[in-house]
């Protein structure tokens, strides 16, 4: 198992100890300990029995590498995960507190960790889904956090999840729940019929029409899923982030040939916050309706491109109205390398200091140490 030195602000008491049992997805758990975290292997998914035995067992030997007593045991906020349950367990068996810390607080918490920060920053949490405080799935956020303190600033524009969790699966779905933001739902059988069948095209379109099993998701990733939908690039995904691995290698290479686009200002930036890309969406249309091969592919460098544009601004405005210049980087959409050098790029341009995790993953491998962090922090505020 990995131990990994961590900076401590000299300014802080003796650190708590603080086991946590990381996400569901790509689950690796962690003991955060003095200056020094030490991880499990990473177990992968718990919707697999094999890996929750995995996670079940590497917490037990993360206990035998604690120095004294674990203060307190830290989980994902959703109640339902195998991983929750767990850390519940533990801590019941230690006498000590579960701690839920929410999905991308956590996140942000990772380069908290990292870096030794302690805040006020601003954090940009893009990735596919965490249960959100209001229970509904966020995953495209925008975050102020201040040591164990942190407020939602903004989010995505929400989309709607036609099926459920097979939305996810399914970018053509994603790319219908487009269609029908934009009040053009009635398209979506005859754009969808002949990729996947009037059957699934008219049940779909009929679902969203009338909202049945259509939940709301602000996730980031969804919207990288809708884009690829809507060009055609990905109608049905094969492994996890398929869709937005395809989409990213197209626009690379169209980039590459033909340089850069114009400065793009297809989206909204509302008052409440909201990101909102539904005009993206429009012109994205548009392009795939052309059948070129070359528009297809300039519409997925415009999706990066505008969504760098976008973030760069949302993240600067909420900057300066916190007084802060440290913007931090979590979840998994910021493994997409366009999305984060050219944001890097932009938010140096605007003299704002951009941290990501470069020790642990920025997705939900890393997430455990983002988890420990803020119940340490609480303790520091609250202890016992």
């Amino acid at each position: 198992m990995l131990l990994q030195s961590l900076p401590v602000p000299v300014s802080a008491p003796v650190p708590a100890t603080i086991l946590a049992c990381g996400a569901w997805l790509k689950n690796a758990a962690c003991l955060l300990q003095g200056d020094g975290v030490r991880w499990s292997p990473v177990h992968g998914d718990l919707g697999d029995p094999a890996n929750c035995i995995a996670s079940e067992q590497s917490v037990e030997q993360l206990l035998t590498y604690a120095d004294g007593t674990v203060a307190a045991v830290a989980h994902d906020l959703h109640p339902d995960f195998f991983s929750t349950r767990l850390a519940q367990q533990v801590a019941d068996r230690l006498g000590v507190p579960a701690i839920a810390v929410q999905h991308h607080h956590a996140h942000i918490g990772v380069s908290m960790a990292e870096y030794g920060l302690q805040g006020p920053v601003i954090g940009l949490a893009l990735d596919g889904v965490g249960l959100g405080t209001d229970g509904l799935a966020w995953g495209g956020e925008l975050l102020l956090v201040d040591g164990p303190v942190w407020q939602r600033l903004g989010h995505f524009q929400p989309l709607q999840l036609p099926g459920g969790d097979v939305a996810a699966r399914e970018p053509w779905r994603m790319a219908a729940a487009a269609l029908h933001t934009l009040d053009r739902g009635d398209e979506v059988m005859q754009r969808f019929a002949g990729d996947v069948g009037p059957m699934a095209a008219q049940t779909v379109q009929a679902m969203l029409k009338r909202g049945i099993n259509c939940p709301l998701t602000t996730g980031a990733g969804r919207w990288f899923d809708a884009a690829a939908g809507v060009l055609g690039i990905s109608i049905k995904q094969q492994f996890e982030a398929q869709a937005a691995i395809e989409l990213e290698k197209m626009a690379a290479n169209y980039l590459a040939v033909h340089g850069e686009l114009q400065q793009t200002t297809h989206y909204v930036l509302d008052a409440g916050g909201t990101l909102d890309l539904r005009p993206l969406l429009t012109v994205m249309f548009a392009l795939a309706d052309s059948n070129n091969l070359q528009a297809i592919a300039r519409g997925a460098a415009l999706f990066h491109l505008t969504l760098v544009s976008a973030l760069a601004e949302w993240a600067d405005q909420a900057a300066r109205c916190h007084h802060t210049q440290t913007v931090v980087f979590g979840g998994g959409c910021f493994l997409n390398r366009i999305i984060t050098a050219r944001l890097r790029a932009e938010l140096d341009r605007r003299g704002l200091r951009a941290v990501m995790p470069q020790a642990v993953s920025c997705g939900d491998a890393g997430l455990a140490l983002g988890q420990a962090w803020v119940a340490r922090q609480q303790l520091c505020v609250h202890p016992g």
